[in-house]
């Protein structure tokens, strides 16, 4: 699993002119899963996600996790994380799973995220055309790739 994740001031996503998901400080997770990601890849980024200290604490020092710092997620699938761009002008996306093998993943990443933050997440639509709105807090953009454990 590739996840490009965003701290964010506030975030959205809307389908269709309709505001699916809304929310204020935390996360916006990028997510695109390919053939080979099982429940150890699902439960490895879920975990460092919840953890990882990126959020301000009283100093101003980003020492703080999501679940710390009881800020939000949303989760947006994202099967472009895995665009191949070395030959020729147009992306290859051979490498990101096919819809019946991404979204069972996509939706368990879900469910073990909301697991480990203990709250309810914010999604997309999965394979939907979606309008992302984001202000990045930082900004702080990091990209997380389960398979490298980086």
């Amino acid at each position: 699993m590739r996840a490009v994740i965003q701290r964010v001031s506030k975030a959205s996503v809307t389908i269709e002119g309709t505001k699916v998901a809304d929310i204020a400080s935390g996360l916006l997770v990028l997510l695109g899963v390919i053939d080979s990601d099982t429940p150890e890849d699902i439960q490895w980024l879920s975990n460092k996600l919840t953890n990882l200290r990126i959020f301000n604490d009283t100093d101003g020092v980003m020492n703080t996790s999501l679940k710390d710092s009881n800020g939000s997620a949303i989760v947006v699938s994202q099967f472009t994380l895995h665009a191949q761009t070395k030959k020729g002008n147009r992306p290859s996306y051979i490498k990101a799973a096919k819809p019946e093998v991404a979204k069972p993943l996509y939706e368990q990443f879900v469910r073990q995220f909301e697991i480990d933050l203990g709250q309810t997440i914010q999604t997309g639509a999965f394979g939907a055309d979606m309008k992302v709105a984001l202000l990045n807090d930082g900004p702080v953009t990091i990209i997380i790739d389960s398979k490298a454990r980086e």
